[in-house]
């Protein structure tokens, strides 16, 4: 068939979206689907042009009946895309033996990557470029060499006093490490890294995702628009590692929007367990909403908040307020205290629903004696009624009313209409129960996140959208006692909001909190570390607050960045050439580079978005696996480990090199 032909029917098919990728790619599995279920939409389509209806239809008595196998084949054949993106992929080596890997026969080595793992990476972006993110097929040795435990490197530790060399890894009489962490590294690979010295140790998880936005929030670092079903999947992989860490007594609290909250809950129903939802709260953390919304002006964010093991969390009560506190007009220094009316008039308010709360209450004026039964014709009858006759009932039951009037915690007054009214006594209290809506000024992630940093910072934007600290810390309060053993970790660390509310919280109620972050983004050196260290030298009341940063060692990972980092094809073929010599590839790609195959790429790059193209196709030659060096080969004098960073992984392993 020609080839005019081909672009012909490529060109009709991409007008349906339904069967373009975000690239503006063919995805030939999607045109088959549908062919093969006779979609009325694709059948119409193929008809608009006479050329392309006498190849896949025939004609029966004026009647058109679709060939769909015909079609089929067609579209399946090795040649149909040949001068695309597509089968560029397959020239250099994705595929063996003039087969696509899922037409093999070694079908243990596709995984749908939906039911494996989608391992990510996150980078800044500078100039507002897509991250590259890899949506692989691992096969499950492919999947334990990439979760094996990585070496560490870089380590440094800050203090108030600057930062020093690490010469040793602090732990408890029980061996746990008892280290401020804040680790720079793919956050997946560091989680499987952290499980032999964290496995069961850790109190409380806070994290916020890249929330798969497309608008205001996707502006800094993370990949904000993911594919739903890639996100769920990258989530999901990140999610099961982090329930190991997690102490039976643990929970996890996730920050999350509109756009995926009730696919999330689904997702954590799955892997905590339904029965573990401690409850989600709802958080107003920008007051005056989204303007960018088409409908309703978005204001809230959700807070999902799991248990590792149903009952067995305790949850503290928050402080109050200056307005709460305000209210409380009565009485001298801890005593404060406020009158409330004794009628109860909310829900369950009627004598049916509480008949023990429903009686009558007499009062004598000129004795100001109250009691429950009618000792004289001068005492006056009270009955729990609302302003419109209606029977409600009280407060507390007969007993406990009688404890209250001894304790002179019961008063009865008449108001302006001359009705008698019961006030009780309510005492002012250390805190006040958390609500499942969060709204206060405090929560404002503008004032509170993004002005906060900026005065940190001496001015300058360094961050978007970073969370109102107080909304972090009153999460991380409810949870988490002053004294005992609280290790809080956070693996979407971004402008180290968890870190700071931590020290802020211990230098408040002298508590003992330890957080681990963790951060791949290059925030964590423009951001996160100043940010703390300014924290510390403000607050440094414990000899104690400090941190000791490591990152994991790169290997690979080094080209992804260069390669998110070149500007023009001609530094890309360079680079490949590079990765071809003096890098891991996929085990399933020619290391040997044909002219002809530089002539396509260069190619490519000459199409629509074709450096994006370029870089994506590059990144997919690298093995994943070697994005980091793994420890079982930290003797290997090929990836150059120092002895100083052997001896400090052995530290933080233990000798056992894992096995501690």
């Amino acid at each position: 068939m020609p080839k005019h032909f081909h672009a012909k029917l490529i060109t009709l098919l991409k007008t349906d979206s339904r069967f373009i990728d975000d690239e503006g790619e063919l995805v030939k599995a999607a045109v088959i689907d549908r062919a093969w279920q006779i979609d009325h939409t694709l059948v119409r389509l193929l008809l608009r042009e006479p050329d392309i209806k006498a190849k896949f239809f025939d004609e029966i008595e004026g009647y058109y009946i679709f060939n769909t196998n015909t079609f089929i084949d067609y579209i399946s054949a090795k040649n149909f895309l040949a001068n695309s993106y597509t089968h560029f992929r397959n020239k250099i080596g994705l595929n063996i033996e003039d087969k696509f890997l899922p037409e093999r026969g070694e079908v243990s080595l596709v995984w749908p990557y939906k039911d494996c793992v989608l391992e990510g990476g996150q980078t800044q972006e500078a100039e507002k470029r897509k991250e590259i993110f890899f949506n692989e097929i691992l096969a499950q040795d492919e999947i334990d060499r990439l979760f094996d435990l990585k070496v560490l490197t870089r380590w440094k530790r800050h203090t108030v006093d600057g930062e020093q060399k690490v010469t040793e890894i602090r732990r408890d009489e029980n061996g746990t490490i008892r280290e401020n962490l804040i680790i720079k590294g793919n956050n997946l690979l560091a989680l499987h890294t952290l499980k032999t010295q964290f496995r069961g140790k850790v109190k409380l998880i806070y994290i916020d995702p890249p929330y798969n936005t497309k608008g205001e929030s996707n502006t800094f670092g993370y990949n904000n628009s993911f594919n739903h079903s890639s996100w769920l999947t990258f989530i999901r992989s990140r999610l099961e590692i982090a329930r190991e860490l997690l102490r039976d007594e643990g929970l996890i609290i996730i920050a999350i929007d509109d756009e995926e909250q009730a696919y999330l809950a689904v997702l954590c129903d799955e892997i905590f367990g339904k029965v573990n939802h401690i409850g989600t709260v709802i958080v107003q953390n920008k007051p005056s909403g989204r303007t960018t919304d088409s409908y309703f002006a978005t204001c809230h964010e959700y807070l999902h908040i799991y248990s590792k093991q149903a009952g067995l969390p305790t949850m503290n009560f928050l402080e109050l307020t200056d307005e709460q506190k305000n209210k409380y007009t009565e009485g001298k220094g801890g005593k404060l205290f406020r009158w409330r009316d004794f009628l109860r008039t909310g829900g369950l308010s009627t004598p049916k629903e509480r008949p023990n709360s429903y009686y009558p209450i007499y009062f004598l004026p000129q004795e100001e004696l109250i009691s429950l039964e009618r000792i004289s014709d001068a005492q006056i009858e009270i009955l729990p009624l609302d302003s419109h006759g209606n029977k409600r009932v009280w407060r507390k039951t007969r007993p406990s009313f009688l404890k209250h009037v001894s304790n002179h915690e019961i008063k009865i007054e008449q108001n302006r209409s001359g009705l008698w009214k019961v006030r009780i006594m309510d005492k002012i209290k250390e805190g006040t129960r958390p609500k499942s809506v969060w709204i206060d000024s405090r929560y404002d992630a503008s004032s509170h996140g993004t002005k906060l940093l900026k005065n940190l910072f001496e001015g300058q934007k360094v961050f978007s959208y970073p969370k109102s600290i107080h909304a972090v810390k009153d999460a991380i309060q409810i949870f988490t006692e002053t004294g005992g053993d609280n290790i809080i970790l956070d693996f979407f660390a971004g402008s180290g909001t968890t870190a700071h509310a931590i020290l802020e919280l211990n230098k408040e109620d002298g508590g003992n909190r330890q957080f681990i972050l963790v951060e791949q983004l290059d925030s964590i050196k423009t951001v996160i570390l100043p940010r703390i260290q300014k924290v510390i030298k403000e607050i440094s009341y414990k000899d104690k607050e400090n941190f000791v940063y490591f990152e994991l060692k790169e290997y690979n990972q080094a080209f992804m960045d260069r390669i998110q980092a070149s500007q023009s094809s001609e530094a890309l073929v360079a680079l490949w050439r590079d990765i071809a010599a003096n890098s891991f590839l996929n085990w399933y790609v020619n290391a040997e580079i044909p002219e002809e195959a530089i002539a396509d790429f260069i190619a490519i790059g000459h199409g629509e978005n074709g450096l994006k193209k370029q870089k994506k196709l590059l990144a997919e030659l690298l093995d994943k696996n070697q994005l980091y060096v793994n420890l079982s080969e930290m003797e290997d004098e090929d990836f150059g480990v120092s002895a100083e960073d052997k001896a400090l992984n052995r530290a933080f392993y233990g000798n056992g090199l894992g096995d501690a």
